[in-house]
């Protein structure tokens, strides 16, 4: 057996580094990587993390012990979600907490929601005159995605004939606009700055969050089942023990469903209408493919150019680039000595990004998934092993159907410079990353 390596050492000036990173994560990452893999990143205000962006470190990272990784903590997220959510939990509190959710967000259970996808998408791209889809409007793509996921989980959660889903839709925007990156990044700022600092008024946007979902569990408990949307199942689970999950359990379960399952799927079709529109022949094949599944949702994500797309998409974007784990016992992980209390990541858009793997992988070219299959550990958008994404089929499974009935309900055309100039870059923004400019598109018909 050889001898383990020293962790590679952090970068100095941390702080030019942050400012790098801000401006372009993945690009960043892929810089490190090339030093050399494993890689040690470090920012300020946070440890450092020792990084992987190979198949062989993501297969250790998968399949390493339960007992032996949790979550970081603290962690930049937790404000948003909370301490209680699944995402952020560890131990035997996840694994029951993860078998409680599961059955909501898995298999049979999210393909009944395929008609309520698909409606819920008509009903936002033809709201009324005032809406953002009018012919010969310029599109913000990324506002107007976030418009359409957000109503498309609110009706998951809360029942598509839900009453409230207008002042929800408000209340989440404000809630996702005021964790500004500084505030993601940088965990000084989180303190009270007298009543008028960006802290504050974050804290503000979630007790308004919170005081909603808290009224719709109370007005759900007093009423009784609805049409068995996901409220219902949640408020229907119980432990061994008998127990249910408790009121504000159930806020910061429900605060993670709303914020993660529409943030980082608005994310993807942002870039997936952004690269098709890029290219006319590639759409013009998809467009070409979408009569053969009619108006069944089942059918659409069944297309195989149409999931290549968004398979290709998430190569390229992933919504969450990074995974971490912190270690609980000493480790030994890639041929290096990892410390109890250390963290480990995968880097996941240098993982999809490998040439071994991905030739030409800066290319878009969905066609690489239709002649191929790829491991979990070359293509891992959702992260993986005992903490991959719980969300992950319910979130393929809307990206589909979106972009079907889109791009089957309008035509869009690419502003100019965006269509012939260079790629956006990619930065953190809340849970996900997203464009550093504005995408833009006009509606032609």
């Amino acid at each position: 057996m050889s001898s383990p390596s020293p962790a590679p050492a952090a970068p100095r000036l941390s702080l030019l580094h942050g400012a790098a990173a801000g401006r372009d994560f993945e690009g960043y990452l892929r810089r490190r990587a090339r030093r050399g893999d494993p890689f040690t990143v470090g920012f300020p205000g946070f440890p450092p993390v020792l990084f992987t962006g190979t198949a062989e470190g993501a297969r250790a990272l998968f399949r390493a012990p339960m007992a032996l990784l949790e979550p970081p903590r603290p962690n930049p997220i937790e404000p948003m979600v909370g301490a209680a959510s699944l995402i952020l939990s560890s131990g035997t509190r996840h694994r029951t907490d993860r078998a409680l959710l599961a059955p909501a967000l898995h298999g049979a259970r999210v393909r009944l929601l395929g008609t309520v996808i698909r409606e819920a998408t008509r009903e936002e791209i033809h709201r009324g005159a005032a809406g953002p889809w009018r012919l010969g409007t310029r599109i913000d793509a990324l506002a107007a995605a976030r418009a359409i996921t957000l109503r498309v989980i609110l009706a998951a959660v809360f029942g598509a004939d839900s009453d409230r889903a207008a002042e929800y839709r408000g209340v989440v925007t404000d809630f996702l606009g005021a964790f500004t990156t500084p505030l993601l990044v940088a965990p000084v700022l989180r303190r009270d700055i007298g009543g008028f600092g960006p802290w504050e008024r974050f804290t503000a946007a979630r007790a308004r969050l919170d005081a909603l979902l808290l009224a719709d569990v109370a007005r759900r408990r007093r009423t009784g089942p609805a049409d068995g949307d996901l409220l219902d199942l949640l408020l229907a689970t119980r432990y061994d023990d008998g127990t249910a999950l408790t009121d504000a359990e159930l806020c910061e379960q429900l605060r993670t469903l709303l914020v993660a399952g529409h943030e980082t799927t608005a994310t993807t079709l942002t870039w997936a209408l952004y690269h098709l529109h890029r290219e006319p022949g590639l759409l013009a094949r998809q467009l070409a493919e979408l009569p053969a599944a009619g108006d069944d949702p089942d059918e659409q994500v069944r297309l195989p150019l149409l999931d290549a797309v968004c398979r290709e998409t998430l190569r390229l974007h992933p919504p969450v680039p990074i995974v971490l784990r912190t270690v609980t016992e000493p480790l030994r992980w890639l041929g290096v000595d990892v410390a109890a209390g250390d963290t480990i990541g995968l880097a996941v858009g240098v993982l999809h990004s490998s040439p071994s793997t991905w030739p030409a992988p800066h290319l878009f070219h969905p066609d690489r998934f239709l002649d191929r299959t790829v491991t979990p550990f070359e293509f891992a958008p959702f992260g993986g092993g005992h903490r991959r994404c719980i969300g992950a089929t319910l979130a393929d499974y809307e990206l589909r159907i979106v972009l079907a009935t889109l791009l089957t309900e309008v035509r869009l055309t690419l502003d100019p410079a965006l269509a012939l100039g260079g790629r956006p870059r990619t930065v953190p923004r809340n849970l996900a990353t997203a464009p550093d400019r504005a995408i833009h598109f006009t509606r032609t018909g």
